[in-house]
């Protein structure tokens, strides 16, 4: 199979993979960002670089938003959001930052693959994506592509999809967002 046909099947899983999202579950999230004080994301590998892009979209937006493990993130609190991105659920570093967040009584929000996982349990709400794990043992979505890859992209275009929904929300354009770009390059 040439490259290109392949770039094909890719396009036509997310394709399939975004009409299994819950459109409630994804305005959920939508207002839980809007109604917390500061927004952090965690993920893990390809997962984290995701959530890192929806840190700096919704920066672009205003929004106080941070990537859990930076140098510069400040201490999460109580009227705060925690987003973790995890295909399993189970990843233990985001599991003890979930733990901590909930301890501290700030809301949670799991994007995952199985919301019955334990930092699904833990999480306020959940938002369930199609995919399938990195051993791909588990799981009822089938997928041509290695590991975690459906569920990474789907994140990322997920994560998007939520910014687009935030633009039409706040009355945003993309001209309002670039004036918060980073310009001292």
């Amino acid at each position: 199979m040439q490259t290109t046909q392949y770039l094909t099947k890719i396009l036509n899983e997310l394709q399939q993979s975004s009409s299994l999202i819950l459109d409630e579950d994804a305005e959920k999230l939508v207002n839980g960002i809007l109604e917390a004080k500061k927004v952090f994301v965690a993920g893990a590998g390809r997962s984290g670089f995701m959530g890192k892009s929806f840190a700096m979209r919704m920066m672009h937006m205003g929004i106080d938003a941070y990537v859990l493990g930076e140098t510069t993130t400040p201490n999460f609190e109580k009227d705060d959001i925690l987003i973790i991105g995890s295909g399993s659920g189970e990843t233990k570093s985001l599991v003890s930052m979930a733990e901590k967040a909930h301890n501290i009584g700030g809301k949670i929000a799991a994007v995952t693959i199985f919301p019955e996982s334990t930092i699904g349990q833990l999480a306020n709400f959940t938002i369930k994506m199609p995919g399938s794990p990195k051993d791909q043992s588990e799981g009822d979505y089938q997928t041509i592509q290695p590991m975690g890859s459906l569920f990474e992209q789907t994140l990322l275009l997920f994560y998007d999809a939520i910014i687009l929904r935030f633009m039409e929300k706040k009355g945003y354009d993309t001209n309002k967002m670039y004036g918060k770009h980073a310009n001292l390059e």
